[in-house]
């Protein structure tokens, strides 16, 4: 038992203040399942702001990236900094048109920009992805954590879990989710830094300036944001495809594509008050390379005792960490897993009542049958994820960050090509959306079969084979009309994905730093300027295309602040720590 009596009674006094504080904001009544699941669209940009960060950074993020840390370095805190990017982007062009179509669900968009079979393909995808790899994982992890700081077993670990996300995400819905979600936030925060701060201080011999120093002097190459082909893990950090490349995917999809993230700023008070939000937490993310792999990287430094990375985190709260402060750091530790489970069992809830239970089995529910078949739902996802949690062990997971991405990057192109393409190319069909939700996934376990390339590389080949496929078979589908003129304005956009994303890709192979053959890159070359060709000459559009008018884009000072803010923070990181 590594937490003492009074680590104990600051954690039970953490967590029961956590239940008791959740079951009070549970106690209104939902008469609409707006209320239960968007929060009665009522949340500002504070609440919103501090519900993304504390949902984003879960057990995969605190023990994993940590774990990574370990290993890998800081180059693993990429994720961490091009999401403050993303989260700027995604506010700015995509946040907006979700909520000018005043939608509840990602699948709802694509519901009403295609048609139900797209919808309902996404949704059973989504839904699978959070249970038997978000949720189960997240327990998984969280489990590992109590049993290394407790000595309590795994199941027993996971079984807390359970009760205690369950406690009030399932009858509080959104709302209860969300103001927890602050209050957790900060004490993620606060116990991150502590736990950061114990690390260096030690490996300083008292003097946090030392211990950074000193961290540097022992491994100078675990401060390399982009890792070169000889790197032992260039496979889950590819180089320079962390600024450009298939990291992009795995960003929009999960920043402006995920559910569970989206459906926060989708229950804000009105457009300025979601992105005020987003851009509030791309700037806390700028912070959490500190809490996230600073301390793994300290166990590094500090020849810690440990079996395998994901460990690091643990050992660190153990044994450097002092007596009371611990209770604190693993409370953090706790709020973290609570609030991604409670946030990802809603956004379960969200998706199985509201774009699967209600098209497919009663188009007539009432609003009160919704919200208790959302209730009903939400317990469900929770017990098979605990039930299939203790079965990542047996998988015997080095790092389960990398588990987690390596699955998600199984789903992000399909999702994200349809995402993109449906807002900013008009002509874009119902059945060639439909065709990108059903390949995207036997394309991505075929290239994983096919060889050893990072996921990075497969998420970036799939975007460029289904970008393809869904301008051809827009192009052949003859429900269409035609324009007198070219809109040019959203095509840009879509030009612009492929720039970040496949044409560093193709240029890195015909220079030889991606080993695959040159007629590859000939191939992919060809493909991406035959759609920008149909792209920048249509004069077609779908019959459920978006238009866009141009004021919708435009975002107030203090967001514009924010990003630049942002902007300035990346480059000097990544100019000093290339």
């Amino acid at each position: 038992m590594f937490l003492s009596s009074l680590d104990l009674i600051v954690l039970f006094v953490y967590l029961f203040g956590i239940i008791g504080y959740g079951l009070w904001m549970s106690r209104a009544k939902h008469k609409k399942a707006s209320d239960y699941f968007l929060a009665s669209k009522s949340l500002p940009w504070w609440i919103v702001g501090g519900s993304l960060i504390a949902s984003n950074i879960s057990a995969e993020q605190i023990l994993g990236t940590n774990g990574s840390g370990y290993a890998i370095g800081l180059a693993i805190g990429g994720y961490e900094l091009m999401s403050a990017l993303t989260l700027i982007l995604v506010a700015k062009y995509l946040l907006p048109i979700f909520l000018e179509k005043k939608i509840y669900s990602i699948p709802q968009f694509l519901k009403n920009r295609f048609d139900n079979r797209v919808r309902i393909c996404f949704s059973f995808i989504l839904i699978i992805l959070y249970i038997f790899v978000n949720i189960s994982s997240i327990f998984y992890l969280g489990g590992l954590a109590i049993e290394n700081l407790t000595g309590l077993p795994i199941l027993i670990g996971v079984l807390g879990l359970v009760i205690y996300s369950a406690s009030f995400s399932i009858f509080g819905g959104l709302k209860a989710v969300v103001w927890t979600d602050v209050i957790q936030a900060v004490v993620l925060l606060v116990g991150g830094l502590i736990a950061a701060g114990a690390a260096l201080y030690t490996l300083g011999d008292g003097s946090l300036l030392n211990g950074v120093t000193n961290l540097y002097r022992f491994a100078p190459e675990r401060f390399d944001m982009i890792l070169d082909k000889g790197h032992k893990y260039f496979n889950d950090v590819p180089g320079i495809s962390v600024l450009v490349g298939g990291m992009w995917i795995t960003n929009i999809y999960y920043w402006g594509g995920n559910q569970f993230i989206i459906q926060r700023a989708l229950a804000a008070k009105n457009i300025k008050q979601a992105q005020k939000g987003v851009a509030s937490a791309a700037l806390l993310k700028i912070l959490m390379p500190v809490i996230a792999v600073i301390p793994g990287m300290a166990a590094y430094a500090l020849q810690a005792d440990i079996g395998k990375p994901d460990e690091a985190f643990p050992w660190v709260l153990s044994q450097l960490v002092p007596i009371g402060i611990k209770g604190l750091v693993f409370a953090a530790l706790v709020a973290a897993i609570g609030s991604s489970i409670s946030s990802l069992v809603n956004s379960v809830s969200t998706i199985a009542t509201l774009d699967i239970y209600k098209p497919i089995f009663k188009k007539n529910a009432t609003e009160t049958h919704l919200v208790k078949v959302g209730k009903i739902t939400a317990a469900a996802a929770l017990l098979v994820g605990m039930l299939v949690a203790p079965l990542l062990g047996m998988l015997e997971l080095d790092q389960a960050f990398q588990f987690i991405q390596e699955f998600t990057g199984f789903i992000s192109p399909g999702a994200f090509v349809a995402i993109i393409f449906g807002m900013f190319w008009k002509r874009t069909s119902a059945k060639a959306a439909l065709w990108v939700a059903l390949l995207c996934i036997p394309l991505s376990i075929g290239l994983f079969i096919m060889g050893d390339i990072p996921f990075f590389y497969r998420m970036t080949i799939s975007f460029v084979v289904l970008s393809t496929l869904i301008v051809t078979l827009s192009y052949l589908d003859p429900t269409h009309s035609v324009d007198r003129k070219v809109d040019l304005r959203p095509a840009y956009v879509i030009l612009g994905a492929m720039l970040i994303i496949s044409i560093p890709f193709i240029i890195r192979i015909f220079t030889e730093d991606i080993l695959l053959p040159i007629w590859i890159g000939a191939l992919f070359l060809f493909m991406n300027g035959t759609c920008l060709y149909f792209i920048f000459t249509n004069k077609a559009n779908n019959r459920k295309a978006i238009f866009l008018s141009q004021r919708i884009f435009k975002t107030d000072i203090s967001f514009n602040i924010m990003a630049y803010v942002i902007i300035v923070i990346l480059a000097c990181i990544y100019g000093f720590l290339w």
